[in-house]
């Protein structure tokens, strides 16, 4: 492939997709044809983008060594017709030669234990099923999701996309103890969804700023993954310097973004995200006190190590409500290890909690632990419209680790900084 132009300023993301399409440089509006050095698709997809395949022609795909396969969103099989829907792609993977195929209890989470393991690193461009996939942009890799044109790429190792604009947040000051990426997320979001902020729609949100800078790489997961749901396209932070294809991929300083936006943090709440979507976010003062059946801690927008280790640190040593059922599920199998050896799963199963086996958990359309019609939830789920964990007829709000941790105590959704307070006053 030819090399970066560095006479023409370049974001990072457009480098990446320069570089992915063998051109020197790229500009929003081009029409380009990257080729992925991965393409990742789950479990509810690979059965029906092989039988459209098959309809065509295809008996095989164009770069197997490139395609993997992720069982996360039906991990323990609930019915007899998921079993053999299981086995079925297990026979697909073995036909196509699939290069990477990872199965139930054999990695967790698509958008998750990539960048664990190391299989997604910065400067890499991938193509997913799924649109969670900007979850890699927290590397410094770009990952689009063209979802069901998805087998195109597998049958002919690309697909034709349009250079997004981009737009910079610059995320600036300092928080309080409560105040988390995922409640930061559901801020921003808000900000876009409300106008705002300048237009989000297919473009590239690139954080920077003092406090993007300083997030973990938990902390940066969460935060790209809040914004998925408003039709972002990519969501994306510098990764470290000279990592990835041995070359730097900050962007260039005079390269041109679309709008580049300061926003202030000093004195932001936690937030609350109302049924019907991440874009939804409130104070949680605002809906304190309202009653919960239903928790939940996972996902890939708060379903790594740190997510927990935060939560059980406010459940150590209490009860959840007795009404309230909790469901704890660890984003990777290596998370779920992690849990168990520094016993972190002990404190949630003595809080009440329950552990699910790694993958989407509730998230995934309610297959495991739904909610009933009338009942009312709160979790760190990647969205909250109806029907997303089961019934329609449910209310689902979203909240940080912290906030779902101490409104499953409550038994109502509650201001996790009482909390935390109390816990630093025993220390």
């Amino acid at each position: 492939m030819n090399r970066i132009d560095s006479r023409i300023p370049q974001t990072g993301a457009e480098k990446i997709l320069a570089r992915a399409s063998g051109k020197p440089h790229v500009r929003p509006g081009d029409i380009i044809a990257p080729e992925p050095e991965l393409v990742i698709i789950h479990d509810g997809y690979v059965e029906s983008a092989y039988n459209e395949l098959s309809s065509l022609g295809y008996r095989r795909v164009a770069r197997p060594d490139r395609v993997m396969f992720v069982t996360d969103h039906e991990v323990a099989y609930a019915s007899p017709a998921s079993a053999l829907r299981a086995r079925r792609i297990r026979q697909i993977a073995r036909e196509w030669n699939v290069g990477r195929f990872f199965d139930a209890g054999r990695g967790g989470h698509g958008h998750l234990f990539p960048i664990e393991t190391g299989l997604v690193r910065a400067g890499m461009f991938l193509s997913c099923y799924d649109m969670h996939a900007t979850n890699f942009g927290a590397v410094g890799a770009v990952a689009c999701a063209p979802g069901p044109e998805i087998v195109s790429v597998l049958a002919t190792g690309s697909v034709w996309e349009q250079v997004p604009a981009t737009v910079r947040l610059r995320l600036q000051g300092a928080t309080g103890p409560a105040l988390t990426a995922r409640d930061v997320g559901f801020h921003v979001t808000r900000l876009f969804a409300d106008g705002r902020l300048p237009a989000h729609d297919n473009r590239i949100i690139e954080f920077a700023g003092d406090y993007a800078a300083a997030l973990p790489l938990s902390e940066r997961v969460a935060l790209c993954n809040s914004l998925t749901e408003i039709g972002v396209a990519n969501v994306w932070f510098t990764p470290p310097a000279r990592v990835g294809h041995g070359s730097v991929h900050a962007g260039d300083a005079d390269a041109h973004v679309e709008a580049d936006v300061a926003i202030d943090l000093p004195g932001l709440a936690p937030q609350v995200a109302l049924p019907g979507g991440p874009h939804l976010g409130v104070d949680v003062d605002d809906v304190a006190g309202r009653h919960v059946d239903h928790a939940y801690i996972g996902s890939c927008g708060s379903g790594m190590y740190e997510d927990f280790a935060a939560a059980a640190d406010l459940l150590r040593g209490r009860r959840i409500a007795g009404h309230v059922r909790m469901f704890i599920v660890p984003g990777t199998v290596e998370t779920s290890l992690r849990l168990a050896r520094d016993g972190l799963s002990e404190v949630f199963q003595e809080a009440g909690a329950m552990l699910l086996p790694p993958g989407c958990g509730p998230c995934a359309g309610g297959v495991m632990g739904p909610l009933a019609d009338g009942e009312t939830s709160i979790s760190t789920a990647a969205t909250n419209h109806a029907g997303r964990f089961g019934a329609k007829a449910a209310q689902a709000y979203l909240g940080s680790p912290l906030t779902v941790a101490a409104s499953a105590l409550a038994g109502r959704i509650a201001d996790p900084r009482a909390l935390l307070q109390e816990r630093e006053q025993i220390r």
